[in-house]
């Protein structure tokens, strides 16, 4: 039976639409929000501003984090900025503006309402977060400073060093531990959840595990929040932290959450180069950079070898200037790295293996002077030369994509609730605002405007429209729930086999960078789709879990993650396949122009493609929700 997908839409005009639907939404009363508990997983930007949101409003709140403090959680890692429509250049950016540019930038793959509304909130976040004392950049005089960004012709990006998703973090941390010390907020850190609860078709509680004593523990609640990041992980080497996994969000799916558009990931132009089989990760430099970096390639192969100063500026390939003079190397991030990855297979890619190319800031230095770049950039080249033990002042950045994040995520309707009644999702969990490619500075925007401005009003109207019952954790379905999740626990220890669960995982990697990485084909798809299974049956036959469930075990932590890895890896090439088309980061290289670019089919795949659990061993089922565009005009992208 196929899903209903209601977006729930408001209607009237777009501009007038969140302000309509917050006066039309019910109340609950402040005296009894008291009588109401909400869990939220996750406590990055998107969790950790929900839930101390929810705690000032009155609200119950229990909130869950793997890690071992709320301020750990990933969105930590953002570098360079957060965009918002403020206009304090005078140069020509609106809300109107960066509406259609988030549009744009998805090639005209998102909904205008969700989008419209990430742009309305979007000058209210700044306020919000100058109130709490991030310490934005300034200029001479005081006020804020913007940089440009990927997509866009405006400066509308507010930035704290490279450290902007770490200082945001850190104002929502403490929003979040002041209501932890008044009581609102429970904490639990070191708790992962492993299944989410239905009771009468409606999310009522999670299963966690207790990552220190190994308890299986159960927690009820009225409404649940997901807010735990993307899938990105899946391909092994990502610029993610090592523990983000999709287990959260595909534990929901399986329950009866559509999972949308799995298949739209981004791969990130300005990260470093991989530098062999024993890296485990990689490391992002922020796209800010190319603010003042120029993206060259030597234009003969045969001079790939030598010192880049050795390589005179006629034989120099600007190829971002050379293909988008309009942006240049401030072309979104789709367009940039496979530009990149073009030029490397063309053989004038530079640094080991021929995978990279230079980031220069030369002639930023020239121009500025060094004390400029250290002030605007000075972290991240640091850091850089750290890894890469080179200097970037002297040497030109060798740079590379790589997966940063995705696009794709649990289906959500307006009030950002998924197919099941009360398991809301908010960040990058959710599908709902960057369609096929996010702009750079878009995800912090969007994990605030979330937390902070659109969950406190709809949670509220789930919560007063619905006549909950109280349930305990002794609920039957709690019993159950807690016991699959014990049962596949012993399984895990009980297989006892030869593989490491990294050795499984570097393997499904290597097949996603390959057949459904920055290019994809109906052959290596369906080369991918026939690959994967054989190794999930040889995980769940062979793999080595170390150690037992009781107590502190990584092994076990990771085989959980990498078992839901080997199954949603196989819906991300089903979701690749089946959209005969290129847009934004997902590239068919059987649909694209005469030039190279993306070539999108609207006739047939202006939809949101939503994949609902049919069971196990069953293919799952696809669910399409048209895209009406009714502000826009449906053109080709073109950033020349």
């Amino acid at each position: 039976m196929a899903l209903k997908l209601d977006a729930r839409i408001p209607s009237g005009p777009l501009a007038e639409k969140w302000d309509k639907h917050r006066f039309e939404m019910k109340l609950v009363n402040p005296a009894n929000k008291r009588k109401y508990h909400v869990i939220v997983v996750g406590s990055g930007l998107a969790g950790a501003s929900a839930a101390a949101t929810l705690s000032e409003l009155g609200y119950n709140v229990s909130c869950f984090c793997y890690q071992d403090s709320p301020r750990r959680a990933h969105s930590i890692a953002a570098q360079g900025g957060i965009n918002a429509a403020k206009n304090y250049r005078n140069d020509g950016d609106s809300v109107q503006r960066l509406f259609y540019d988030t549009i744009k930038g998805g090639d005209f793959r998102a909904r205008e309402g969700n989008v419209y509304r990430l742009a309305q909130v979007s000058v209210d976040i700044i306020d919000q977060c100058v109130a709490q004392g991030v310490p934005f950049a300034r200029e001479y005089g005081g006020l804020l400073a913007n940089r440009s960004f990927g997509g866009a012709q405006v400066s509308r990006t507010f930035y704290a060093r490279g450290q902007t998703g770490q200082q945001l973090l850190l104002g929502a941390y403490q929003a979040l531990e002041k209501e932890i010390a008044r009581g609102g907020v429970t904490m639990y850190e070191r708790h992962e959840m492993l299944e989410l609860v239905l009771v009468d078709g409606k999310a009522r509680g999670i299963i966690v595990r207790d990552m220190v004593t190994g308890e299986i523990e159960s927690h009820a609640a009225d409404a649940v929040l997901l807010a735990t990041g993307g899938y990105g992980n899946v391909f092994y080497l990502s610029t993610n932290a090592k523990g983000c996994n999709v287990t959260a969000a595909y534990r929901a799916h399986k329950k009866g959450a559509a999972f949308a558009n799995p298949c739209f990931t981004q791969i990130h132009p300005t990260c470093i180069p991989v530098a062999g089989e024993h890296q485990s990760k990689l490391t992002l430099m922020s796209e800010s950079l190319r603010n003042d970096g120029r993206v060259w390639v030597p234009k003969k192969a045969e001079d790939c070898g030598k010192e880049p100063k050795e390589i005179a500026e006629a034989d120099r390939d600007y190829y971002l200037e050379r293909k988008y003079p309009s942006f240049g190397n401030l072309s979104p991030r789709d367009i940039a790295s496979r530009a990149a990855k073009e030029a490397c297979d063309d053989g004038r890619g530079v640094g080991p293996g021929g995978r990279g190319v230079y980031l220069d800031f030369a002639d930023a230095i020239k121009r500025l002077g060094r004390s400029a770049i250290e002030e605007r950039y000075g972290n991240l080249f640091e850091m850089y030369q750290r890894i890469t033990d080179e200097d970037p002042y002297e040497r030109p950045m060798r740079i590379y994509p790589a997966v940063h994040y995705t696009m794709g995520g649990l289906w959500v309707d307006y009030n950002l609730m998924s197919t099941i009644p009360g398991l809301h999702v908010l960040g990058e969990a959710n599908f709902s605002d960057h369609g096929a490619n996010r702009l750079g500075a878009s995800a912090l925007m969007q994990g605030l405007a979330d937390g902070y401005f659109v969950i406190p009003y709809t949670v509220g109207d789930y919560l007063a429209s619905n006549k909950l019952e109280r349930v305990t954790t002794d609920h039957p379905e709690f019993v159950a729930a807690r016991e699959t999740v014990s049962k596949r626990t012993q399984r895990f220890l009980e297989i006892n086999g030869t593989r490491t669960v990294d050795s499984f995982h570097r393997e499904l990697g290597k097949i996603l960078w390959d057949k459904c990485g920055m290019a994809r084909d109906a052959k290596g798809l369906k080369e991918a789709l026939a690959a994967i299974p054989k190794l999930r049956e040889e995980f769940w036959r062979d793999v080595k879990v170390l150690g037992t469930g009781e107590g502190i075990n990584q092994s076990l932590e990771k085989a959980g993650r990498v078992a839901d890895f080997l199954e949603f890896g196989e819906l991300m090439c089903l979701d690749a396949l089946h959209r005969e088309e290129s847009c934004g980061g997902h590239f068919r290289t059987e649909h694209q122009t005469e030039d190279g670019e993306a070539k999108r089919n609207d006739e047939l795949f202006a939809y949101v493609a939503a994949w609902e659990y049919a069971g196990e061993g069953k293919p799952p089922v696809l669910n399409k929700e048209p895209l009406a565009f009714e502000n826009v005009h449906l053109s080709t992208r073109s950033y020349k």
